[in-house]
């Protein structure tokens, strides 16, 4: 863990080192031995540095599993998808914020998230120890999904999840790392949104807690000033911000999930950079954290 970063300037000294592990101490008590559904997005992996954001991210799974906690990562790929899309001369086509994903797209997709983000976290989290299993949500009937529209092609919601295959790993101490196809009672597959399926998984599990990793510092109460980040929102604010327009695009199955989880008392729920340096570690051990928290009033 960088230390440093969760100390502020000049904070250097072996007692403000001390400070920061008793600080979290508590944290780590009330997590042990309770699974963390964490939904890494490709918006995290596209920063400057994406090979050290990664490294930085595998650093903070390897650490909650290294103390009792057990995390399942579930990813998206939205960039990657889009980027590989281009090199194979293919227009990415959108229609309210969804890819129309016929069959080349959704091979694409599969390709990408499965072949490639899937096994990139994989490895960087096997750089710690042999940690994780990669998976598709095709896995065991992991991820069942059901059509969404028929204009936007393969595109699919989450109609069923079974858990057992990712409760199975939790217990021989690994973590699951879940790449979001899921398929059909006829095994057509399906790109199923990655933040949906997260709320999903960690309902299902169940979690303890729902952490989203993006590449904006929580929710905003205005979207364009980073400064009205909220450290702590309930689902009845979140609701207004949604009906007001303040939360918009992408960030709207997030913070559905959220709303979900914590009105069916559910896991608590976090949204954060995932870009910034251990940002989860921060999150989750510290006493104010660098993101929004959404919970009951």
């Amino acid at each position: 863990m960088a230390v440093n970063a969760a100390l502020g300037p000049g904070g250097t000294g072996a007692a403000d080192r001390a400070a920061v592990l008793v600080e979290a101490l508590p944290y780590i008590r009330q997590l042990r031995g309770r699974t963390v559904v964490v939904k890494y997005g490709g918006s995290a992996l596209s920063g400057a540095d994406p090979a050290a954001t990664l490294a930085s991210f595998a650093a903070d799974i390897a650490l909650l599993h290294a103390v009792g906690i057990k995390p399942v990562v579930v990813h998206g790929g939205g960039p990657q998808i889009g980027e590989m899309m281009g090199r194979l001369g293919k227009v990415p086509e959108f229609r309210d914020g969804l890819r129309v994903t016929d069959a080349e797209t959704l091979e694409i997709a599969r390709m990408v998230l499965v072949g490639k983000v899937n096994r990139e976290i994989v490895t960087a989290l096997d750089a710690h120890g042999h940690l994780a299993v990669g998976l598709s949500g095709e896995d065991a009937g992991l991820l069942t999904a059901v059509a969404r529209d028929p204009a936007l092609g393969f595109v699919g919601d989450v109609g069923a999840v079974d858990a057992d295959l990712a409760r199975r790993l939790l217990a021989e101490d690994l973590v699951p790392v879940v790449a979001t196809i899921g398929s059909d009672g006829r095994g057509q597959a399906y790109n199923i949104n990655a933040d949906t399926a997260a709320g999903a998984i960690a309902e299902a599990v169940p979690a303890a807690k729902l952490v989203y990793l993006t590449d904006v510092e929580g929710i905003q109460a205005d979207p364009g000033d980073p400064a009205s980040r909220l450290d702590r929102v309930t689902p009845d604010e979140l609701d207004e911000l949604v009906g007001s327009g303040a939360v918009a695009g992408g960030m709207i199955p997030k913070v559905a999930a959220c709303v979900r989880a914590v009105r069916t008392g559910g896991p608590a729920a976090h949204v954060l950079d995932g870009r910034a340096e251990h940002a989860l570690l921060l999150e989750l051990f510290t006493e104010k954290g660098v993101g929004t928290m959404v919970a009951l009033p």
